[in-house]
């Protein structure tokens, strides 16, 4: 993630590996990584990594690729550097928004679902353009309407009413407030990009109630605003969430998400 370097203390890169992982991340790091083998990328940047979730995917799909790793947050990087990664794969903490790379040194800028979460997106986008090569690509995700994904929304919804005369409304704010495909267009053209594609697609996740709720209220960033707000709301929070999940544990939940490929 890119937004709070204070976000993912205590054992939280755990817990957003173990269960926000298969829930949300993985399907569809398994798409950019066969997105990416068609394109056969030499050096790929990957922007927002978090705890190489997407990282191992590329490492497998694109076995002859360097790839760089990077994320804004020092403590998911530590956690994704403990597994065994080859010597083409290396982790350096970056902001994606003032990269520290030369101009024309990548074939290839992945960022699965990080860029809602940069607060200066046509400034980041200006940053991916200038590091890629003349024939490159970028390769981004971002989640579309919340009304579209019901497992983030019941979550949200559920947190919400724990605080009812000021809900957080994180949802809205964090992870799905970058779903109009209008304004994603314009952004990637303020910065350059010429050829732009905006493909929405649907994937599911099989629910385990419990295990989802462990990975969206204490996976990731809603656990510190829950906590800034109350910290004794945390476990009422896991409970509400868990109860609100209910209805899909054993079933699949559909995620709507742009999957953005733009070139210069």
């Amino acid at each position: 993630m890119v937004k709070d370097r204070g976000a993912f203390e205590h054992a939280t890169p755990v817990l957003y590996d173990r269960y926000m992982g298969p829930l949300l991340f993985e399907p569809w790091a398994n798409l950019v990584a066969q997105r990416a083998a068609v394109l056969q990328p030499g050096r790929i940047l990957e922007t927002a990594a978090g705890t190489g979730i997407v990282t191992r995917s590329l490492s497998r799909a694109v076995p002859d690729a360097e790839i760089v790793a990077t994320d804004l947050n020092p403590a998911v990087l530590a956690f994704a550097e403990q597994s065994e990664w080859p010597e083409r794969v290396r982790f350096q903490a970056a902001d994606a928004q003032d990269l520290p790379f030369p101009d024309d040194c990548f074939d290839l800028v992945v960022c699965q679902f990080g860029v809602m979460f940069m607060p200066d997106k046509p400034r980041a986008n200006q940053e991916a353009r200038r590091v890629l090569n003349a024939a490159g690509r970028y390769l981004f995700l971002t989640f579309d309407r919340l009304s579209l994904n019901p497992l983030s929304e019941a979550a949200g919804k559920a947190v919400d009413e724990l605080f009812p005369d000021d809900p957080l409304r994180y949802m809205e704010r964090g992870p799905y407030s970058y779903t109009d495909p209008a304004q994603i267009e314009q952004d990637l053209r303020a910065a350059d990009f010429t050829t732009i594609d905006i493909e929405t697609l649907t994937l599911s996740s099989r629910v385990t109630a419990r295990d989802a709720a462990q990975g969206l209220v204490l996976g990731g960033p809603l656990r510190g605003e829950i906590e800034q707000r109350d910290p004794a709301a945390l476990e009422p929070a896991l409970e509400a969430v868990t109860l609100a999940l209910e209805s899909w544990d054993g079933k699949d939940a559909p995620m709507s998400v742009h999957v953005v490929t733009a070139a210069p």
